[in-house]
């Protein structure tokens, strides 16, 4: 069990930066993978960014914020970060911090979520 609790959300005019934090129950190292995901009204729930503690890692972002949000993480707090950077309308959504720990299949733990609104 991991639980995630987000913080950071807020509302900003477009162009500006929040920063979303999220703190884990769980070392970050004992994850196998952690990530950000948003949920606009009337659509589905999205990867933003992400991380893999497998493999050697590796980072991805959806493609309509590469260059403008970045994951990073602070293992002694346990504290993923979503420092998101030239913000657009578009990117209103409620964030939710996601934890992937695998058992016998991949469990999902997610985050209550952040409200995160951009006025133009």
């Amino acid at each position: 069990q991991v639980q995630l609790v987000e913080s950071g959300g807020g509302l900003v005019q477009a162009g500006g930066s929040l920063r979303l934090s999220c703190a884990a129950s769980a070392s970050i190292f004992s994850i196998y993978a952690m990530g950000w995901y948003r949920q606009a009204p009337g659509k589905q729930r999205e990867l933003v960014a992400g991380f893999t503690n497998s493999g050697g890692g590796g980072t991805n972002y959806a493609d309509s914020v590469k260059g403008r949000f970045t994951i990073s993480r602070d293992n002694a707090k346990n504290t993923v970060y979503l420092q998101m950077d030239s913000l657009r309308s578009e990117d209103t959504a409620v964030y939710y911090c996601n934890a992937k720990l695998v058992a016998k299949t991949i469990l999902d733990f997610w985050g209550q979520g952040t409200q995160v609104t951009v006025s133009s």
